[in-house]
This record gives C-alpha cells, sequence and structure tokens, in this order.
C-alpha cells in the first residue's frame, strides 16, 4: 500500500515531526475552525478506554471540518474475530484515516499493512507517539527548542518511556531512564541510541541536572492485577518538589495523565501553578490536528 503511517515516531523524519509541531502551535493560536479536513471521516478503533485521546481526535476532526467515527472492540467485527486484515481493507476503502488504540503492536502494524489510507497509533502497548507530539509542543511553547537538553524519565520503562526513546534520537536531547530491575523498556530500543539514552537505577542521580522530568502510572492498562507487586518495586520512583530540585531551576514536570496522586508524583507537585500538564493534556488536541492535517494532506 502507498499511505504513510505513524505507528511510532521513527516513521517520521526528524523535519517533518518539526513542520507538525510548529504547525499546532500556529492552529493553536489561531483558535479558530477550518475546512482543510472538509468531508474527511476519521475512524476510531479503540481497545483500550479513553479519555483524552478519544475526546482530543474527535474534537480536532471537528474544528477541522471533517467528522470521527469511534469503533470499540465491541463495535466491531474485530472483537468477534475477523482477521485483522480483512477489517483493514474493509474499512480502509469507507474512511480517510484510521486511529487505533490497543494492546498489540503487531496488530497495529498487520493493520497498516493492509491498509490504503493512513493508520495512526493512538496508544499501544509499545508506544504512544501521539502523546510525544503533545509534549514536544509544550516544552517549545514554554521553553524553546528541546535539541540539546537533558530529559529524565522516572519509573516504568512502558510504551510512554520507550516513546522517549523515539524522541532522543527525533529531537536531539539526552535521556536519563531511571527505572527498578525488571521494569526497563526493551533493550533493543535502549541500543538504537546508546550516546543519547542511559539506563540509571537512582531517579536523584537520573533527574540531577534535568530540563524535563517526565513520569507515568505504575500499573497501565492490563496490569492492574500487578499493582500491588508494582507499588512495592516502585516505592521509591515518586516525582515529588523533593525529587524535582534537584533538576535545573526551570526545569518542566510532565504527566501524560490520568495520574495516580501519591503514587507516581505528589499531589502538591501536580497541583502546583506553574505545572504545564494541563497544558500538556490540551495540546493532544492540537498536536493531532497538525498530524491529521499532515497525513491526510502531503
Amino acid at each position: 500500500m502507498s499511505s504513510r503511517h505513524f505507528l511510532n515516531l521513527l516513521d517520521l523524519s526528524k523535519d517533518e515531526l518539526q513542520t507538525i509541531i510548529a504547525r499546532a502551535i500556529e492552529l493553536k493560536s489561531l483558535g479558530l475552525p477550518s475546512q482543510t479536513l472538509s468531508q474527511k471521516t476519521l475512524g476510531l478503533i479503540f481497545d483500550k478506554s479513553s479519555t483524552r485521546t478519544r475526546v482530543a481526535f474527535e474534537v480536532a476532526m471537528t474544528q477541522l471540518g471533517g467528522n470521527s467515527l469511534f469503533l470499540s472492540n465491541q463495535d466491531s467485527q474485530l472483537g468477534r474475530g475477523e482477521p485483522v486484515a480483512d477489517s483493514a481493507r474493509v474499512l480502509s476503502r469507507m474512511v480517510d484515516c484510521l486511529a487505533i488504540r490497543t494492546f498489540d503492536q503487531a496488530m497495529l502494524e498487520e493493520f497498516a499493512l493492509h491498509s490504503n489510507v493512513p493508520v495512526i497509533n493512538a496508544l499501544s502497548d509499545d508506544f504512544h507517539p501521539c502523546q510525544l507530539l503533545a509534549d514536544m509542543q509544550t516544552y517549545v511553547e514554554h521553553k524553546g527548542g528541546i535539541s540539546g537538553k537533558t530529559v529524565s524519565w522516572i519509573g516504568d520503562g512502558n510504551n510512554m518511556c520507550q516513546s522517549y526513546i523515539n524522541a532522543a534520537i527525533q529531537f536531539d536531547f539526552e535521556l536519563k531512564i531511571a527505572s527498578p530491575f525488571g521494569y526497563e523498556p526493551r533493550k533493543d530500543l535502549l541500543e538504537l541510541s546508546p550516546n543519547r539514552v542511559s539506563l540509571l537505577r537512582s531517579p536523584s542521580e537520573a533527574v540531577a541536572g534535568s530540563d524535563l522530568v517526565v513520569t507515568d502510572v505504575w500499573s497501565s492498562m492490563g496490569q492492574e492485577e500487578e499493582q500491588a507487586r508494582r507499588k512495592l518495586a516502585f516505592a521509591d520512583y515518586q516525582v515529588t518538589e523533593e525529587l524535582m530540585s534537584k533538576a535545573h531551576s526551570d526545569a518542566l514536570f510532565m504527566h501524560c495523565l490520568p495520574a495516580h496522586r501519591g503514587e507516581e508524583v505528589s499531589t502538591k507537585l501536580l497541583d502546583r501553578e506553574d505545572c504545564v500538564v494541563w497544558d500538556e493534556a490540551e495540546n493532544r488536541m492540537h498536536s493531532q490536528k497538525a498530524l491529521l492535517e499532515f497525513m491526510l494532506n502531503s
């Protein structure tokens, strides 16, 4: 198939990603609906529940003059055992783009292989590239370019952490990851850029001299049965004001939300007036507007 897809950050070039970030900031500043995606339809296929991702995509399409169609796993034949390839062939004849939020990255890749319209990863167990677009937009808005800066990831080596590894390559920053034993990101991803990415055990060591500190929940969707064990493993990995004090004085804190207050982040830090997580959440809509324009109008 000839369509381009966005399954992880490495699917687009560095220049293309920068173009999307710049367009997202422009769209946000304009604050006006447009018709750039008039008569276009986005199909949303979600195996995982969502607040920000679904609302951001649906509102983005509305404000760009297009439409969206939401299908949960229970609403589609995928949930009744239709082969992924068959669903991809059918749905891509009816809509102009598909955003899929699922567990298995391989399912996304198979779907994209058989789709003749762009497929966007709206979250998988391996990557969350749409969130990284919002995070990079938020950093640019508050601090300027992130190239040459130091970013610290504290906690689980999950899909967000792994997308930050890709982002370190694409946006040219140093990434220091602090994860407990047994919860590290994939080894093959760490080996993609050993000069940019380092794996540590100490959150204090990882945060020292950082320009951006990022975390996520200790138990992601599908890991609920591990929650008690994970609480013990991550007990020393909470991001607090005290931990942030070891970073640069003007360092930003980000979290993709929803947050478990008192676990991976302290309530006091999350409720600070200068906390940018709410800008970060809003920017999901603006960055996804820019992404949809790029994927559908390139």
